[in-house]
């Protein structure tokens, strides 16, 4: 699938900032599956000074920053890309059984693999992600002793996408986990959130994937939820496999309708855009994510 994304976010202030810096993760992360044709990133005003470079989890990211008094913040992002299936899904598999994953995450005194090593920091709490006794319980009953990691996985996933109930005025960015838990609704972040937690509660090793949803339904299909907006989902490690990536959202695996911006321990480390400033008042803030089919050679 190739496409076309445009990613606009519009602050206003109602009294003038006078510095800033922000962090930008609006570039797509280069993944085998995913190739990016063109990329533009357009600010205004103009940072003072801007910087490209790579973040601690790999993924691109833009530092700038504003030494001039402004009233407004916009910046677009604008990419073209071309996203394929994700290995995984060319060859499906239900993989180990989930406690020999767990224990092939747990410290041992012969060295650790590269990949054992990097998946083992996606294994632990994160600020916006807690390992909690009510997680596990939760998930206990997907994962059952000797069944398939990814087969649990699924089940984990199927039962958030049935039992919680999409609602983008029930949460903010800071509700936590156990408060989702409760309540039984939230937005893709949530979902995305309480899955990791729950995966993480039982040993396993799970991290959060930042991007954009393709929605533009099949012929006779309805249309999925989470278009037109920034899209979360996750990413579950398996030796020999990698990582494989699942949306609690929709209750699918991750495919071409999916793009990757970033991933990292959970949506603060991935946030399309944050940091601090000093003045600035009162503020409005309005995003826009528009993504397009594009055809062959457009």
């Amino acid at each position: 699938m190739r496409y076309h994304v445009l990613h606009t976010t519009e602050y206003h202030y109602s009294q003038p900032v006078q510095t800033a810096r922000h962090l930008l993760h609006l570039v797509p992360r280069p993944v085998p599956w995913q190739m990016l044709e063109r990329q533009a990133l357009r600010i205004d005003p103009e940072p003072t000074t801007r910087a490209h470079g790579i973040d601690v989890f790999g993924n691109p990211a833009d530092r700038i920053e504003f030494a001039a008094s402004h009233d407004h913040l916009r910046v677009e992002s604008e990419q073209t890309l071309t996203v394929a299936p994700r290995p995984w899904l060319a060859t499906p598999t239900d993989g180990p059984v989930w406690e020999k994953v767990r224990d092939a995450l747990d410290y041992h005194a012969s060295p650790l693999g590269d990949a054992i090593a990097r998946a083992q920091r996606m294994r632990f709490e994160s600020p916006g992600v807690r390992v909690k006794r009510e997680l596990e319980d939760y998930a206990a009953p997907s994962f059952a002793a000797g069944r398939p990691v990814i087969d649990a996985a699924r089940d984990l996933m199927r039962r958030i996408h049935a039992e919680f109930r999409y609602d983008p005025e029930a949460t903010e960015v800071g509700t936590s986990v156990v408060e989702v838990l409760e309540n039984r609704h939230g937005v893709c972040q949530d979902f995305a959130h309480l899955m990791i937690a729950c995966l993480r509660s039982l040993g396993l090793a799970a991290r959060y994937v930042s991007g954009y949803l393709r929605t533009d339904p099949l012929p006779g299909q309805a249309r999925m939820t989470g278009s037109d907006a920034s899209h979360a989902w996750v990413a579950v490690f398996v030796p020999e496999t990698g990582w494989i990536e699942f949306d609690p959202t929709n209750d699918c695996l991750a495919d071409e309708r999916h793009i990757v911006l970033a991933w990292g321990r959970d949506f603060g480390d991935v946030s399309p855009i944050r940091g601090v400033i000093q003045g600035g008042g009162e503020h409005s803030l309005k995003v826009g994510v528009t993504v397009t089919l594009v055809e062959a050679g457009n």
